[in-house]
């Protein structure tokens, strides 16, 4: 043995085994854009648009998580984006009420400290999602809805539009069906129900979710779902998971389907996955929507129980896919 080596081993043998290097921050992220009848002979060019759509948003979310942004900071702006994006039922491309306006509404839940925010009946505001954070942030309330929020609003500085500034004609062509026909579930797959959302576990060990929606096409005046009511459509802690909720916005209310899914990891010790599918396939009904999670351990739940649900994953570990349909 030479000098070299054997002074090495001297070296590691009085020292110790070398010091392990920490582990990777790990962090991960997941996001939807409404579930419900979503057709699968959908063109390909509008199924391509949503695919990107998704892309985009999740590319955002990843890349601000990797470069070790809070995730409450994340899941706003992943949100954001969504609520711009004219394909989703969130701001931009909002459905329509029965009297032909668009009300939004939108959540936000700090896994930390359980603070959270919310909104609803918005009718001027760009991003309900920033409205719904500042409330969290500025008030010592958790809802604001209708004319106070619009009030509240005028407080804030957030950017405002005109209520028509949220129409398409793709909105407006299912709201026209909804009347003539005076049945959401004949009125096509534009006319059910959608959401975005996003749920994120940060390199700093913490949770958030994110919820927002334009609600049922034909809604009746001052209608809310589920999307703004903290523990229905949305939930995080940072003890258990982040959730966020899409569907039929009256059976998440009933079932208090978000904060379920955070119990049933709490205190039946299920995986993130079983709390999941618990909750969608044996509390909701057939067709209700879906859920997205994600665990203080970064798994990832994606669970629906209608013919799709857009969606999308990512994390640490390389994953960062999105889809609509069931399988591949």
């Amino acid at each position: 043995m030479s000098r070299v080596a054997l002074a090495l081993l001297l070296s590691v043998l009085a020292c110790g085994a070398p010091p392990r290097q920490p582990a990777e921050p790990r962090f991960a992220l997941a996001l939807h854009g409404g579930a419900g009848v979503i057709l699968r002979d959908t063109p390909p060019a509008v199924r391509e648009a949503y695919l990107q759509g998704l892309q985009a948003a999740l590319r955002e979310g990843r890349d601000r998580l990797a470069r070790g942004e809070p995730a409450l900071d994340v899941v706003e702006a992943v949100v954001r984006l969504l609520e711009d994006d004219p394909l989703f039922n969130a701001g931009k491309g909002a459905v329509f009420t029965e009297d032909g306006r668009h009300e939004l509404d939108a959540s936000i839940m700090d896994g930390r400290t359980l603070a959270c925010g919310a909104v609803a009946g918005l009718r001027t505001v760009r991003h309900p999602i920033t409205l719904a954070r500042l409330v969290m942030e500025r008030t010592p309330h958790v809802l604001l809805a209708g004319e106070g929020a619009e009030r509240f609003a005028d407080t804030t500085g957030v950017e405002r539009v005109e209520n028509a500034w949220f129409d398409t004609p793709r909105r407006r062509a299912a709201l026209e069906r909804f009347l003539q026909q005076r049945d959401a579930q004949d009125a096509g797959p534009d006319a059910a129900r959608g959401t975005v959302g996003c749920v994120a576990l940060d390199v700093h060990g913490h949770l958030a979710a994110a919820t927002s929606t334009g609600g049922m096409t034909g809604k009746r005046f001052g209608r809310v779902g589920d999307s703004p009511v903290i523990g229905a459509g949305t939930y995080a802690d940072d003890a258990t998971c982040a959730v966020s909720c899409t569907g039929t916005g009256e059976e998440f209310i009933r079932h208090v389907a978000a904060h379920e899914v955070s119990a049933l990891v709490r205190h039946a010790g299920l995986p993130l996955a079983e709390a999941a599918r618990t909750v969608v396939f044996e509390r909701l009904r057939p067709g209700d929507g879906g859920l997205i999670a994600v665990s203080r351990d970064g798994e990832i739940a994606l669970v629906f129980n209608t013919p799709g649900m857009f969606r999308g994953a990512a994390d640490s570990q390389g994953r960062f896919e999105v889809g609509i349909w069931e399988g591949p």
